[in-house]
């Protein structure tokens, strides 16, 4: 998981000045975990045993914080916080512990067969991060649960169809094999960052699929009202942002790995500004 540092979760905006202040510190604790959670995952050139070893480690002291025990010395920076922020707010620990599996996931699994499989690791690696955010906001009911979940699993998407010549160099494809063979490319000339017409139909499939996601989440961002509200706009205009950039490449990103730039927040400021609420829209106010 690359989406919500710079470098790390950059289509989700980290503890911002849109977000109330009482649940900043909540919000950092939850970026802190995942954050460094992914670096185990991901950084360094540790061997998989050993990721998964300090994986296993990093679950045991959510547990412990989860039932009021210390953790361990070693992330104390990250789980002191998460500790208050878990019994402050009656965070769901379960959606830190689904945070945790796809994180172990990456270490053993590089491939998927189909869009099935895909969005199943995002319900584990991007939306329980939405979640989270709206159970500080106190909203749980179906519909926005759903729109959450298909805004946080297209920023994941986004960020792998972003991110595709870092990740096949990683001996990572998240391309669905399914689609991949549907549109003739095989995973051997990707991880070879081979350009093509047809790498390029499938990327520009797949950035669709995920443009349509996001698009059918995008009405969360009118029924959360104040500071909230705005942020998931900026949020959904980011990530749509990334896949306008995309498709200004000619998704070619298997050569070149597109990013957003200050130069780009007035646009992301004036679309969000624009954004129309559906007919049938009701804020709740999680200001």
């Amino acid at each position: 998981m690359h989406a919500v540092s710079v470098n790390h979760y950059e289509n989700f905006p980290v503890a911002s000045l849109l977000c109330p202040p009482h649940l900043r510190p909540a919000v950092a604790a939850i970026y802190g975990f995942a954050r460094t959670a992914d670096d185990l995952a991901d950084e360094g050139d540790a061997t998989p045993a050993q990721r998964l070893a300090d994986l296993a480690d990093y679950r045991r002291d959510l547990d412990a914080v989860a039932r009021g025990a210390a953790a361990s010395p070693r992330w104390a920076p990250v789980f002191d916080p998460l500790g208050r922020a878990i019994t402050q707010f009656r965070l769901p620990v379960g959606l830190l512990a689904d945070l945790l599996g796809a994180f172990e996931q990456d270490v053993v699994k590089h491939a998927y067969a189909d869009r099935a499989e895909l969005l199943d690791y995002c319900r584990r690696s991007a939306n329980p991060v939405g979640r989270l955010l709206l159970h500080l906001y106190g909203i749980d009911d179906a519909a926005s649960l759903a729109q959450s979940d298909a805004i946080c699993s297209a920023l994941q998407l986004a960020n792998f169809w972003q991110d595709l010549s870092i990740d096949t160099a990683r001996g990572r494809l998240y391309l669905p094999q399914a689609d991949c063979e549907r549109h003739g490319v095989d995973a051997a000339s990707l991880h070879a960052r081979q350009d093509s017409a047809q790498a390029r139909a499938l990327i520009a499939d797949v950035v669709g699929w995920t443009r349509s996601l996001m698009l059918a989440g995008a009405p969360l961002a009118h029924a959360v009202a104040g500071r909230a509200g705005w942020e998931l706009r900026l949020v959904v205009q980011g990530g749509l942002r990334i896949l306008d950039r995309i498709e200004h490449l000619q998704f070619a990103t298997l050569r070149t790995r597109p990013r957003l730039r200050w130069s780009d927040a007035p646009v992301l400021l004036w679309r969000a500004l624009c954004m129309r609420a559906p007919p049938t829209s009701a804020a709740r106010n999680a200001a």
